[in-house]
């Protein structure tokens, strides 16, 4: 019989507590209306609805070259929501979150980067039928040789592997290639796998449900033995972006000389991927697709703070959105009139967007947080972040939330936690609150203290 026993505290493995970790959908119902406290949402209900309904026409394929502006002030969950949706969407649909500063950053254009992003959002899922061997392997011999370099070392030469179907058995002689797949895949005696006949690919599906009763506890896979011959032929489903096509194509093919290699290492780390070169990938693919081989998946791209993009890239935006092949792009802005960077006039835009732009757009606003909503969000926080708060504290920290911002509340929470475990104590209390908030300033009383000072920030008692 195994034995059981508890897990002390010093061997639990700690987790990152992220700013959106408690984000697990968009909490809606059946018909799609968004439930007041749901999957880490509270609030924002008209938001939430609206960004279902884009859901379901992501997955109906209807939203492929659109985009979407999620407009609000700061702390009102647009980030949470553009997360909301990838989540909704499942882990198969690409999706790619940016900023809009980071296209400056890039070592490439910042046109080329935007592209490079569009292109990472959209995934093709590539269906083929390839001839494998698949089975439970019953025999793994590696057969060693004379090291032909001399020397008392030895070499393999080739590994017997044998498996089994239901309808029968077969051993192969592989190459030592192959051989080392099958040591990073760590195949074992008992296990599921099929190697590819054309390229030697290995792959572990799990382990024979034979041995499910080998272990009382155990945390492994178990699959059925395979049916048919040993030999066949099987579909496999591989899921790329077209970035990865693109990447895959600009790579030069160098051969192993010295020059070539020396020529890999001196060129720079990025390179852009010509229009042209996207042009022929994109003809493959809908090749492929007309064919039947492969399935277009659009994703989704978030770019934040989209008003830190200027006019070269908000024209490229509108080119790249009119293109045959394009993700849905969610955008997002806290600002309301504000100049577009990079324009010759000094017109106030809504958003920071050009008014071309605003147009294509489908708004989405997030309202401010009422002081009820507030309460709620820091509770989960605290139960996600295994804190204990007294109500008093909660209250005070939700005052905050409204006063000054939902984000100074949030992270008020584990200074607290800290200074009540220094204390002895299991809950925050509303002393610890108070502590916390003269050992760190929001905002507001930030810029006070500076309007106050001239020059150097000075003491004053």
């Amino acid at each position: 019989m195994v034995q059981i026993t508890d897990v002390k505290d010093g061997q639990v493995r700690e987790a990152r507590t992220a700013a959106h970790t408690h984000i697990k959908g968009l909490g809606l119902d059946e018909k799609g209306v968004a439930k007041r406290i749901e999957g880490g949402f509270v609030g924002q209900s008209d938001a939430r609805e609206a960004c279902g309904i884009i859901v379901d026409l992501i997955k109906s394929k209807r939203m492929s070259g659109r985009a979407i502006l999620l407009a609000g002030p700061p702390g009102t969950g647009k980030t949470a929501l553009a997360l909301a949706i990838s989540q909704e969407l499942g882990p198969k649909v690409p999706f790619c979150p940016i900023v809009g500063s980071e296209l400056y950053s890039a070592e490439v254009k910042k046109t080329a980067a935007l592209m490079e992003n569009f292109r990472r959002a959209i995934g093709l899922r590539i269906k083929e039928t390839k001839e494998v061997y698949e089975g439970e392997v019953i025999e793994l011999t590696p057969e060693e040789t004379e090291n032909p370099l001399g020397g008392y070392g030895k070499t393999i030469s080739h590994v017997i592997v044998g498996l089994k179907t239901a309808k029968g058995t077969k051993n192969l002689r592989l190459d030592p290639s192959i051989y080392e797949s099958i040591q990073k895949e760590r195949v074992t005696i008992g296990d599921v796998i099929y190697i590819e006949a054309n390229t030697g690919t290995v792959k572990r599906v799990g382990r024979s449900d034979a041995y499910a009763t080998e272990y009382d506890l155990e945390a492994e896979e178990y699959v059925p033995l395979p049916k048919g011959e040993v030999h066949k032929k099987k579909e496999i489903v591989q899921d790329v972006t077209l970035h990865d096509l693109d990447v895959a194509n600009a790579r030069p093919q160098g051969g192993q000389d010295v020059l070539s290699m020396m020529g890999q290492l001196l060129k720079p780390k990025k390179t852009e991927i010509t229009d042209k070169l996207r042009t022929e990938v994109n003809k493959v693919v809908s090749k492929y697709i007309d064919q039947g081989v492969a399935e277009l998946i659009p994703g989704v791209l978030f770019v934040d703070e989209v008003n830190m993009l200027d006019m070269e890239i908000f024209t490229y935006l509108n080119k790249a959105l009119e293109s045959s092949i394009a993700p849905l792009v969610v955008l997002a802005s806290n600002r309301g009139l504000t100049t577009v960077r990079g324009a010759d006039d000094d017109i106030q835009a809504p958003h920071g967007c050009p008014p071309d732009l605003i147009d294509r757009l489908l708004i989405v606003r997030t309202l401010s947080y009422t002081q009820e909503e507030v309460r709620a969000i820091l509770g989960k926080r605290a139960t996600l972040e295994g804190l204990v708060v007294t109500p008093p504290a909660l209250d005070r920290l939700a005052e905050h939330g409204v006063n000054t911002s939902l984000r100074y509340s949030v992270q008020l929470l584990s200074p607290a936690g800290i200074l009540a475990k220094t204390s002895g104590r299991q809950e925050i209390t509303l002393d610890d609150v108070e502590e916390c908030e003269v050992l760190f300033l929001d905002s507001r009383r930030s810029i006070q203290v500076l309007e106050q000072a001239t020059g150097f920030i000075e003491a004053r008692n």
